[in-house]
């Protein structure tokens, strides 16, 4: 079954055309790799292995999948957009596939020519991540027309959530709330870390996780304090503090908690000092989601409650970002962020402390659908756990 909703990529598909019209051009050239997968997967629900590509969207006509051969019987078969086109800059180095039709953009140029597309102006989206051959191959092969850099706009589209997005979203959420039983009930003296990101890994894959937005965050001891750590062979220790985190997708969409806990199922009361401070923090940052709001005020009181407790310096990321094809994904809502909540925005509250000199570093997260009166929790058992002091 694929992973995308046609109802949801014809929707996109007008709202790019909209922002084509809108900017004067005649098309968008937008570019995805398996890093980079969410502007790409907004239109297609899918993205290959190994190759990089883009998406090709004229005002008027068909968009193309364009890729590597090795993507081309993938992406017929599961993703939306079925127009497939290969190029050498799309395929792994090297890689040799003497039975594929393999062209380049200026036979592309020539067949969109030739079915009565003309393209002069193009936008194109990728800016920090577009690699330099492809972007200088393109802009070759379309010899004469003007690239303008839609990026920031293509992107903007991503943060207003359709209510099938909220849906895939709090899917997601559901899993992270199975996942996040079997991670605590495997963390304990003498396990290892890798044991208690199989045991989430495990559960959401069996009940339809189709990736995840990050590599499972186990971190114990001083492991904490590099902010997102993967899971190691490393033992859990006695007396330390682990932080765990998982970001399963379903249909794309990731879902995602945060917590810090004891390996031997005690706080010390430095520990839940702590704990209880991000907390507050937490409730602080939850009241100040309100449509209306932008991240210079839903930072301040959470910032302020740090500060007054002496761990300001410790604040490595925000308080508060929106969540959707990426774990963490634009906009955020730091102390210099502008961008307005609206109802139907999924933001996450991600509380944190990073370099701490004895407890060294932990985290706190769940997320919530932006309502026309505040935000609903996408995981009320989250929330209630972080809503009350230890």
């Amino acid at each position: 079954m694929a992973y995308y909703n046609t109802a949801e990529t014809e929707a996109r598909l007008s709202k790019v055309h909209a922002l084509l019209e809108a900017k004067g051009l005649d098309a968008a050239l937008i570019y995805f790799d398996e890093l980079n997968v969410a502007n790409g997967w907004y239109l297609t629900g899918w993205h290959g292995q190994f190759e990089k590509g883009a998406i090709l969207v004229p005002l008027h006509g068909e968009p193309y999948l364009l890729g590597g051969p090795e993507s081309e019987p993938f992406a017929q078969m599961d993703a939306a957009i079925k127009k497939v086109r290969c190029f050498p800059v799309f395929m792994v180095p090297n890689e040799e596939y003497p039975n594929a039709t393999i062209i380049d953009f200026a036979q592309l140029n020539e067949e969109l020519k030739a079915a009565g597309t003309v393209l002069n102006k193009i936008g194109y989206v990728g800016t920090d991540s577009i690699p330099h051959q492809i972007y200088e191959d393109f802009r070759k092969g379309f010899g004469g027309a003007e690239l303008i850099d839609i990026t920031g706009e293509y992107e903007t589209l991503r943060a207003y959530k359709s209510e099938w997005e909220d849906e895939q979203l709090r899917k997601a959420v559901e899993l992270c709330d199975i996942a996040y039983d079997k991670m605590v009930a495997a963390i304990r003296p003498d396990g290892y870390e890798f044991e208690v990101a199989a045991a989430g890994e495990y559960e959401c894959r069996l009940r339809g996780a189709d990736s995840f937005a990050y590599q499972c965050i186990v971190g114990s001891g001083e492991r904490a304090k590099a902010v997102v750590p993967t899971a190691t062979n490393r033992q859990m220790k006695d007396g330390e503090l682990v932080m765990i985190g998982i970001a399963p997708r379903f249909n794309g969409y990731a879902g995602t908690f945060g917590d810090t806990l004891p390996v031997n199922g005690v706080y010390t009361q430095k520990q839940k000092d702590l704990i209880n401070y991000m907390r507050e923090t937490f409730r602080l940052t939850y009241d100040m989601l309100k449509p209306g709001m932008t991240g210079r005020e839903i930072d301040v009181p959470g910032r302020a409650y740090y500060e007054k407790h002496g761990l300001g310096e410790y604040i490595v990321c925000p308080f508060a970002h929106s969540i959707g094809l990426m774990e963490a994904e634009s906009p955020f809502f730091g102390p210099n962020g502008d961008f307005v909540l609206v109802p139907g925005m999924a933001v996450m509250v991600d509380v944190s402390f990073f370099g701490h000199p004895e407890l060294y570093g932990g985290r706190i997260e769940t997320g919530f659908i932006i309502t026309e009166t505040g935000a609903d929790p996408m995981s009320q058992k989250m929330f209630n756990h972080f809503m009350k002091d230890l």
